[in-house]
């Protein structure tokens, strides 16, 4: 084709369509903002580098070869695709919609993320929502998701976290009354090691642990599981207490309300563990559209905005309110 290796720039191919497009080479220059020598010279270059003449120039007007007439109908389109592409591209950080993928532990689908998302896709009727739903810290950009929810993991230097739902949580022990009329109920912590005790197991191998704190004394125990059930199917754990099956260790918010009708009894209620709720995770250095109204609305939905806020500055990150998304 050529009788050289150069390989004709994205420039020049667009100035030679913008000529077969106004006709001159001085009405390209002028839209284009250059002067009509560099104009020449480009398409000059263009048909050396492609061993053909693509224009044919007389003292009066300037009009395409076969050979260039041929190359603009097949150009043409490429070059329109290309400018819608890179047009969305640019947009990308303004238009709210598309696949919003969030890589998030179990324990946020029972009580907090579902309502969330159900009030976040209605503000954003653009945005589409994957939960991706595994117990194991990962990296959110390989696992080709926008964020990731967990409890208190330690995090890459190049992510932000924060806050999603409650602040603070509460750990509680519970049993049915059933189980608790023939077992009776332990006094303290290392009786458990007596009863039948639903354990929750992470996908790693790992159990989830039973930790007691009263006035400044820390009590961790490994009690047997009578029954063991994974992380993901704690409200199956949970069913099998209210069976009287075992004692069950897990989060207070669900247990709350089988203490509120009775099918659950408290146990312990002075040893309990508070810890930090769950925190939304994101790489500081790319955060597309509908991630940054996410965050928004997280922001604007959880307690302390003004301290969440100082936090997004110091990140070097600015935080817009949803509504500039929309």
């Amino acid at each position: 084709m050529a009788n050289n290796d150069d390989t004709p720039s994205y420039d020049d191919l667009a100035i030679f369509l913008d000529i077969c497009e106004t006709g001159g080479f001085r009405a390209t220059a002028k839209r284009l903002g250059l002067s009509p020598s560099s104009v020449s010279e480009k398409v000059s270059r263009l048909e050396q580098q492609l061993s053909v003449p693509l224009l044919t120039r007389t003292t009066r007007s300037v009009a395409p070869t076969d050979a260039g007439r041929a190359l603009a109908d097949r150009l043409s389109p490429l070059f329109a695709d290309a400018r819608v592409a890179l047009q969305d591209a640019a947009s990308s950080h303004r238009d709210v919609r598309g696949l919003l993928r969030l890589n998030v532990t179990g324990a946020v689908m029972t009580d907090i993320l579902p309502p969330l998302i159900d009030t976040f896709i209605e503000k954003h009727p653009g945005v589409r929502l994957e939960c991706v739903v595994e117990d194991r810290l990962v990296d959110v950009v390989a696992a080709g998701c926008d964020a990731g929810i967990r409890y208190g993991e330690h995090l890459a230097q190049d992510m932000i976290a924060i806050p999603i739902g409650p602040r603070w949580q509460w750990t509680a022990l519970a049993a049915a009354p059933s189980y608790l009329a023939s077992r009776g109920a332990p006094e303290h912590p290392h009786d458990l090691l007596k009863h039948d005790c639903i354990r929750l197991r992470f996908s790693s191998g790992a159990f989830v642990d039973w930790e007691f704190e009263k006035d400044g004394q820390v009590v961790t125990m490994d009690p047997i599981g009578r029954l063991i059930i994974g992380v993901d199917a704690a409200g199956a754990a949970i069913e099998f207490a209210r069976s009287g099956r075992g004692l069950v260790y897990t989060f207070e918010d669900w247990l709350a309300p089988h203490f509120a009708t009775g099918a659950l009894k408290p146990i312990l209620p002075e040893w309990r563990v508070r810890f930090e709720g769950p925190r939304l995770y994101f790489s500081r250095r790319f955060m597309p559209a509908h991630l940054r109204a996410f965050v928004d609305f997280v922001s604007a939905e959880s307690t302390g905005s003004e301290r969440l806020g100082r936090r997004f500055q110091a990140a070097g990150i600015t935080v817009e309110s949803s509504e500039q998304h929309s």
